[in-house]
């Protein structure tokens, strides 16, 4: 009998053990009570829509939110943060009042979502000199390459230099992906600017950057879609690069930000900008400098 009532309890434990796990994800809530507001940086009397300079301040609300995203309408976004509050630098090339079209979701649990669109004014004071849209476009639109052939054509420093004084590339030294890239920037009747990047398919990534991308290994060309058309926002340099070595004018590459290869950054600074070559400086997720030289595809 003993031996029995062992066999039967151990039989009882193996089926017992067999069953199927249960898994619970808990209550699905949708975010309620969703709003948000838009405030202009720097509103003050004849000043209705801010101080021109085009910083807004955007706050998010929501019963049983977890996160917020924001889509502001001009090509840029700001993906899955806690706080709901975020500021954003709205561009345009020419001084005046403009509107812009932002999209928040609030998130809730199991990917609940409920999402408000609401249509926001702001002053902007900026004007992107003549001869910076003449040279990056030729009046209408201009392709770029990488200018392989000249020292420095991929460089790094610290991110207070205005050069690559750590590495300078030597000439046709890097990887091929990195060599087949075209950057066409181009301009429409308003003067509103733009950026296509056609990598061929693959990109060069530093290293410390992968992650970025939601890759991960070293230095190496790696597959990411870049191709489409971009709005491009100008703005006069926060660097404390000085007109000696700088247009001290900067541009930033919404989604992903690459011009030809991938720091991790999507701010580009342009050192110096002629008809036929151009040096930009951004500064990656490592912190560092990095540099790029282009030429005019022939």
């Amino acid at each position: 009998m003993k031996y029995i009532t062992l066999i039967i309890l151990t039989v009882g434990v193996a089926f017992s053990s067999c069953k199927k796990p249960s898994y619970s994800f808990g209550e699905i809530k949708t975010p309620t009570n969703f709003t948000f507001t838009a405030v202009p940086v720097g509103i003050a009397a004849g000043l209705p829509l801010g101080n021109g300079s085009g910083n807004v301040l955007i706050t998010a609300t929501a019963k049983d939110a977890l996160s917020y995203s924001f889509d502001f309408g001009d090509g840029s976004t700001v993906e899955t943060i806690s706080s709901g509050v975020v500021t954003h630098k709205f561009s345009k090339p020419v001084t005046g009042n403009y509107s812009f079209n932002v999209t928040v979701n609030a998130y809730g649990t199991g990917g609940a979502t409920s999402t408000l669109t609401k249509t926001i004014s702001v002053y902007i004071v900026f004007q992107l000199p003549a001869i910076i849209r003449q040279n990056l476009t030729n009046g209408s639109t201009r392709t770029w390459i990488t200018d392989k052939n000249e020292v420095g054509h991929f460089g790094v420093g610290p991110n207070d230099q205005f050069a690559p004084i750590w590495y300078a590339a030597p000439p046709n030294s890097r990887e091929a992906c990195a060599y087949d890239d075209e950057i066409t920037f181009s301009k429409d009747a308003s003067d509103n600017m733009f950026i296509n990047v056609n990598n061929k398919g693959q990109s060069f990534v530093i290293g410390a950057a992968t992650a970025s991308y939601g890759l991960s290994g070293g230095d190496n060309c790696y597959t990411i879609a870049t191709i489409g058309v971009k709005a491009l926002a100008f703005a006069n340099a926060t660097s404390a690069s000085t007109p000696s070595n700088s247009t001290r004018i900067q541009f930033t590459v919404p989604t992903n930000g690459i011009i030809n290869f991938a720091t991790g950054g999507n701010t580009y600074e342009i050192l110096d900008l002629t008809p036929t070559t151009m040096h930009i400086r951004n500064i990656g997720a490592d912190g560092n400098a990095w540099f790029q030289k282009l030429r005019v595809k022939p």
